[in-house]
């Protein structure tokens, strides 16, 4: 057996595989490992930018060995990027698979409740199940109708005779309101004056009376 499938537990050709839950259990941990890796990194890379800044003018070499160690770890922590960027997206593919077995087992179980529910039914009875449905259905409408149609208990009256009744007391109404309206009908109206209207003296008689008017003013005033 390879080193890789003694890492994931293969038990060769005839073993059982791990289950989906098991799988995406053990790449959980994993991650919280590499994270965890990945952490530490982080910080012995800023230890040793802070040696490298504190030996930079008092002692180059150290400086230039913290500086070595620091791009080693950078390697190591861009390695553990890709691996959980790999471990991420294998992780997501078999949630989505045990997702997706999970939906179509219980589809499968929701398809066989269903053939067992229907398994004693018969189209032709349940046809006639919606007949009569209907039927007592319209009966209870008719039974309905029935009762809430009034009953005059014998006083039956010509609707003829009621119509033309209204008609005669509409017409009533209508010709006491004109009469009010039209008010009285003797009403004195006032005479036409017998004097006639003086007429409008001629151009040369106005003059005249202006010019006599005229020659009154200046002996007044003298």
């Amino acid at each position: 057996m390879s080193f890789i499938g003694r890492f994931l537990g293969g038990g060769g050709k005839g073993g059982k595989g791990p289950s989906p839950q098991e799988a995406i259990q053990k790449l959980r941990e994993t991650e919280e490992m590499l994270t965890k890796k990945q952490e530490f990194l982080e910080k012995k890379i800023e230890q040793e930018l802070q040696i490298a800044k504190k030996n930079g003018t008092k002692n180059k070499r150290a400086a230039l060995q913290a500086l070595k160690r620091k791009k080693r770890y950078e390697k190591q922590l861009a390695q553990i990027d890709g691996t959980l960027s790999t471990i991420e997206f294998q992780r997501e593919a078999l949630e989505n698979a045990n997702t997706n077995t999970e939906v179509l087992k219980n589809m499968g179980f929701a398809a066989k409740a269903m053939k067992s529910a229907h398994e004693n039914m018969d189209i032709d009875k349940v046809d006639d199940l919606m007949q009569d449905i209907t039927e007592q259905q319209e009966l209870a409408q008719e039974i309905s109708d029935a009762i809430s149609k009034p009953v005059g208990f014998g006083e039956e009256f010509d609707e003829d005779e009621l119509l033309a009744e209204l008609d005669e007391l509409e017409q009533e109404e209508l010709d006491k309101n004109l009469l009010e309206i039209g008010g009285p009908e003797n009403v004195p109206l006032p005479n036409v004056p017998s004097t006639s209207l003086p007429s409008r003296p001629a151009k040369k008689e106005e003059d005249e009376e202006d010019m006599e008017d005229l020659q009154r003013w200046a002996m007044e005033a003298m």
